[in-house]
């Protein structure tokens, strides 16, 4: 009986060894791409969610891609030389601007550290309705802008390619037409955008319709889907990034052709997607992801609520001064939602700047609230 225990034992320990054995060599002299999951069965990797690493892409960049990220690595590597930068306030509207005096209560007393300019479809009417002289021979050459066209682009290249030619502006505010105003004063705003080295580019990855189901192929192959992004039109962007989107025109011309309102173009609107698109490519370190212009989305509408006289209080104004945290919606069907503190060098600080849309009737009531009351309030320290 104890013999037979015997050789079974040493049967059973040469089998064990013959398979260890097999699993060795197995192992040395298999290619190295067979996974787990074709030795073992597929069954494996659905239970643990065990997945092989997927290998880089390999992707054909075009001649025009390869200049445009050599122009992007040298532009990117040099830093601001102006001893006394400034801002070029870019004001992008159909006609007269309703808070012109509240704007130029913004810009007294800081003559050398800001720049302005106005593009307008109506620019000989805009000629003779100037009430202040903060805005007088500030008009650039405009053309007519069509909502959602590449019009709008178009319009903020030109005033970026004007405000480049004064090699003091370091820093390039986009503001919204005729109802954009100012939530902080001038020297907070300073501040912010020159004692920092990002762009205030609004900039997601939407999956739903009206995100990446904008997107065609005929893109490819410059932009593939997962650089497709989606924001805000309102931007602020550093010098660089400024000459960037300028010197443009493999993307642009992408946009340009093929990213059009309309049903049979996926309603692709390049004002909400070319800038942001674009800079991600370029230098999706270098944005802070959201913009620095406030808008109410609440109402849950095709546009952002507007802003009547009833609305303006100094608590309201105090309210959105306040928040710290920027959110994005996605278009899918269950519209998921992140929330996404506002960082600036390393701290956490108030994300906008400025708001819209405030109605023309406001003009009075924020002409008293923001210069005595709201600005005042509001100034805190950011530099650092």
């Amino acid at each position: 009986m104890s013999t037979r225990r015997l050789a079974f034992a040493c049967w059973l320990l040469l089998l064990v060894c013959l398979s260890v054995l097999g699993a060795l060599i197995a192992y040395h002299y298999t290619p190295r791409n067979i996974t787990p999951c074709e030795v073992f069965g597929s069954n494996l990797c659905v239970n643990i969610e065990l997945r092989p690493p997927s290998p880089p892409p390999h992707r054909e960049y075009t001649d025009g891609q390869i200049a445009s990220f050599a122009l992007a690595k040298e532009l990117l590597s040099k830093p601001s030389k102006s001893s006394k930068p400034k801002i070029a306030f870019m004001f992008l509207t159909p006609g007269p601007l309703p808070f012109e005096n509240l704007w130029e209560q913004f810009f007294k007393g800081y003559e050398g550290l800001y720049s302005i300019y106005v593009h307008a479809s109506e620019l000989a009417r805009l000629r003779s309705v100037w009430k202040t002289g903060v805005f007088i021979g500030r008009e650039i050459r405009s053309q007519k802008v069509g909502w959602g066209k590449i019009d709008m682009v178009d319009a903020e290249r030109r005033l970026l390619a004007q405000a480049l030619l004064d090699t003091d502006n370091e820093f390039f505010v986009l503001l919204s037409e005729t109802r954009c105003i100012p939530l902080r004063d001038f020297e907070y705003i300073y501040d912010y955008f020159i004692g920092g080295n990002i762009s205030y580019v609004d900039c997601f990855d939407d999956p739903g319709p009206h995100g990446r189901g904008r997107y065609l192929d005929y893109m490819l192959p410059e932009i593939q889907k997962d650089e497709w992004r989606k924001g805000a039109q309102w931007f602020a962007v550093k010098r660089q990034h400024a000459l960037l989107l300028v010197a443009d025109h493999v993307y642009y011309r992408k946009f340009k052709f093929f990213c059009k309102p309309g049903e049979t173009n996926r309603n692709c609107y390049p004002d909400e997607h070319y800038v942001q698109t674009f800079l991600h490519i370029m230098d999706p370190g270098g944005l802070s992801n959201w913009t620095v212009t406030h808008v109410d989305w609440s109402e849950g509408k095709w546009h952002p609520k507007s802003y009547k006289v009833e609305d303006v209080a100094a608590e309201k104004l105090r309210s959105i001064q306040a928040i710290d945290e920027h959110v994005h919606a996605t278009s899918t069907l269950k519209g998921q939602v992140t929330t996404v503190p506002c960082m600036r060098n390393g701290q956490r600080r108030p994300c906008f700047l400025f708001a819209r849309k405030f109605l023309p009737e406001t003009a009075d009531a924020l002409l008293t609230i923001l210069p005595k009351v709201t600005w005042l309030t509001g100034r805190e320290v950011v530099k650092g």
